[in-house]
């Protein structure tokens, strides 16, 4: 790989840039074209140019490109096997969630507001083919537990059960729908 110094004369392999090397920090060059601009290089990306003879051998500029044509390896996050079977969405459905204030309203009142938002999330959870949807409903006396249970049964393609102990404790209900092809 060829060592750069300031004052060299370069070019970019990838484009039609030339210019001088102003300054080297690490593996990046920077380079004054010869318009005026400063722009910043990986060392692989540029050749020395002379005005005389030319110091870079077809082998040099063939491993170079040989290098860029690699693809480049993308970083993606290993998922666990937890997290693969996590829930694409989450419906809170305590009633400070819903609403600034749940002051004068009836238990009746905060029930049916509760059921609604919950009607309407599995509603845009089928049109959006999300296949899991954890509701989270608290343990409290149970009622909206059973009454989501009620609504949840009124489906056909929805399978329910306990959401995970672990992360959600007894207060949550995960809705696994099937799609249909």
């Amino acid at each position: 790989m060829a060592v750069f110094q300031i004052g060299d004369k370069v070019e970019t392999l990838d484009d039609v840039i030339s210019g001088k090397v102003i300054k080297v920090s690490g593996g990046t060059v920077t380079m004054e074209t010869t318009d005026g601009f400063s722009l910043n290089f990986e060392s692989n990306e540029l050749v020395r140019i002379d005005t005389g003879d030319i110091k870079v051998s077809n082998y040099e500029i063939s491993q170079i490109k040989a290098e860029k044509e690699l693809p480049k390896k993308r970083r993606t996050q290993a998922m666990k096997p937890k997290e693969r079977n996590a829930p694409k969405m989450e419906v809170d459905l305590h009633i400070h969630q819903l609403t600034k204030t749940s002051k004068g309203m009836s238990n009746h009142e905060m029930l049916n507001l509760q059921l609604d938002t919950a009607r309407r999330q599995l509603d845009f959870a089928m049109r959006k083919r999300i296949q899991k949807v954890v509701f989270i409903h608290g343990v409290g006396e149970g009622i909206l537990k059973e009454e989501l249970y009620y609504l949840f049964r009124r489906y056909e393609n929805v399978k329910y059960y306990d959401a995970d102990y672990q992360k959600y404790g007894l207060g949550a209900t995960e809705v696994y729908i099937y799609q249909n092809a």
